[in-house]
């Protein structure tokens, strides 16, 4: 841009710009390509991604958050997609493969409609429109549910495992996760919630996914302090401490000289009473078990064995939370404040092996608390399970506080698709062709069920639309191709997945239609503090040409 003088004048410097149908085209085309890059693992019958990050560790999934927040994605659309799905696994816990995918989709069917003409704007409203028309499509097909009713619920477990590890036939992780949902439920001014922090969960690996079983109780993963200390202890007293058992440090630098063995003696029998009048303050309240966050000295570890006490050290900050919870133990920050009323209670502490390892059993709670101990053949393997129940319990607790559900198999998104064309035809502006392209755009679902299925996804796609005009609940039957009521079949899903769902994927895609100015700084950082480029090093003592400042030289600054 050139001033009145003829000067340039230099309005953004080091800033590489895209504006209009590039910059949409552009980020369109970037967040499309994070959707194709997961859309093989939607459904049952969907592909799993192996990841490989900087270090070399090793993920193998189909879980779509779990793929996208891998991924090293640079451009700034593309993180938007992956932010839309992100909300969707913090606010409902599922469905956020079907975010990507329909994000995705609703760009393409939007380009189609920018080709022709239609401004972003337009588009942005339609879409609102018919998301808006498809929240109460969705709510008006859906079905009460009640959390007494365990076999929908474990329907609705199922469900969310599928395609993954824990979906086999005699898997019992199903029931299993309402178990632990059940167990977290709580009712406050007539209101019900899950409080999913109470969902108790270890996992250990060896043997097979079959051995994962329930624990009435609480299972620490640690093991037994000291090999002095009773490896089981009935009527248990037990303490939490977020306090070490050791001698407390001066709180100023101290120096001590020691010149004979005589003194050095005074001083090691001064810390041994140090370490005893702290290890007394434990004994004191009663306590004959103890769960430490922090350190025991050794010598607390000798005397607390001497008084038969059982003691765990670095325990986990939520594993003491757990145990106040189930046991009724206060978390003491100061050992002077120990008392035998800050005292838990269990039955049984018993210390167990479980496959090449150990783990602390705690048994016969005051308050009741079950805990889920995931097993399985490698860590890859149970580290899938664990991603698997995670949706499942998410899945299972929206159900059990909204009360309400939806059919699977894709049957409410072809549903929508049929209704929101219907919609369309009754409005009279441009925004008509934003609906129908919205109505298109659900049918990615379950045409990426059959695709992943092995089937002709615009035959199955016909055949649903045919016997939705007599059944609104028809899906797609992954594993045998056929279409069937997805009810009957026990394929339901939680209504609060499907609503986030459409709202996560439109709300992003609004977000990517609406930029049409992309300014990104080219400029990098200087490493090591050097001189940008241009200006050269420091060429000895020599001239500075055009300066007629002899002494100095700095060749390439002009």
């Amino acid at each position: 841009m050139a001033g009145m003088g003829g000067m340039p004048i230099i309005i953004l410097r080091d800033t590489r710009r895209e504006t209009g149908k590039d910059a949409i085209s552009n980020n369109i085309m970037a967040a499309r390509a994070v959707a194709n890059a997961v859309r093989s693992t939607l459904g049952p019958k969907g592909m799993d991604k192996l990841l490989v990050d900087s270090i070399g560790d090793v993920t193998i999934t189909n879980d779509g958050v779990s793929i996208l927040k891998e991924m090293d994605v640079q451009h700034p659309a593309a993180k938007m997609l992956i932010e839309a799905a992100k909300t969707q696994d913090n606010q409902v816990g599922d469905g956020t493969t079907t975010v990507a995918v329909l994000t995705g989709e609703l760009l393409k069917k939007a380009e189609n409609l920018l080709e022709q003409g239609v401004h972003p704007t337009v588009i942005v409203g339609g879409y609102q429109q018919a998301a808006a028309k498809s929240l109460q499509i969705l709510k008006s097909m859906a079905l009460n549910v009640s959390e007494k009713d365990r076999d929908v619920l474990e329907k609705i477990a199922k469900t969310a495992m599928t395609g993954k590890l824990a979906d086999s036939p005699s898997s019992k992780i199903a029931g299993y996760t309402v178990d632990l949902v059940l167990n977290a439920v709580e009712t406050t001014d007539g209101k019900t919630s899950v409080d999913l922090d109470r969902c108790n969960v270890e996992k250990k690996v060896g043997e097979s996914t079959q051995d994962t079983e329930m624990i009435e109780g609480i299972v620490v993963d640690k093991e037994i302090l000291h090999h002095n200390m009773p490896r089981k202890v009935e009527n248990a007293k037990i303490a939490l401490l977020a306090v070490a058992i050791e001698a407390r440090d001066p709180e100023t630098k101290a120096e001590v000289q020691i010149t004979n063995s005589a003194q050095f003696q005074l001083f090691m029998e001064h810390e041994k009473a140090a370490i005893k009048a702290v290890v007394d303050k434990v004994l004191a309240s009663g306590a004959n078990v103890v769960f430490c966050q922090k350190g025991i000295d050794d010598m607390a570890q000798h005397l607390l064995a001497n008084a038969g006490v059982l003691a765990l050290r670095r325990v986990i900050r939520t594993d003491l939370d757990k145990l106040s919870k189930a046991t009724g133990a206060a978390i003491i920050t100061s050992l002077d404040e120990l008392t035998p009323e800050d005292l838990g209670t269990a039955a049984l502490v018993e210390e167990k092996r479980v496959g090449s390892g150990v783990m602390t059993f705690v048994t016969g709670t005051r308050n009741p608390a079950v805990t889920l101990l995931l097993r399985g053949g490698t860590q890859q393997v149970l580290d899938g399970l664990e991603r698997a129940l995670d949706d499942a319990m998410h899945a299972v607790a929206d159900v059990i506080e909204d009360g309400k559900m939806v059919a699977g198999g894709g049957a409410p998104e072809i549903e929508l698709s049929l209704r929101l064309r219907e919609y369309a035809a009754s409005l009279k502006g441009r925004e008509q062709l934003a609906v129908v392209k919205f109505a298109e755009a659900l049918e990615i679902i379950p045409k990426t069920l059959a695709e992943n299925a092995g089937f002709n996804s615009i035959d199955k796609t016909v055949e649903l639309k045919s016997s939705h005009e007599k059944n609104k609940n028809a899906g797609l039957n992954a594993y045998t191709g056929q279409v069937e009521d997805m009810y009957e079949l026990g394929v339901v899903e939680p209504l609060r997945v499907k609503i986030q769902a459409i709202n996560s994927a439109t709300d992003a895609a609004a977000l990517i239609l609406r930029i049409d100015d992309v300014l990104s700084s080219t400029k990098k950082k200087e490493a090591g503090g050097q001189m940008p480029p241009g200006m050269g090093g420091m060429g000895g003592m020599g001239g500075m040409p055009g300066m007629g400042m002899p002494g100095m030289g700095m060749p390439g600054m002009f």
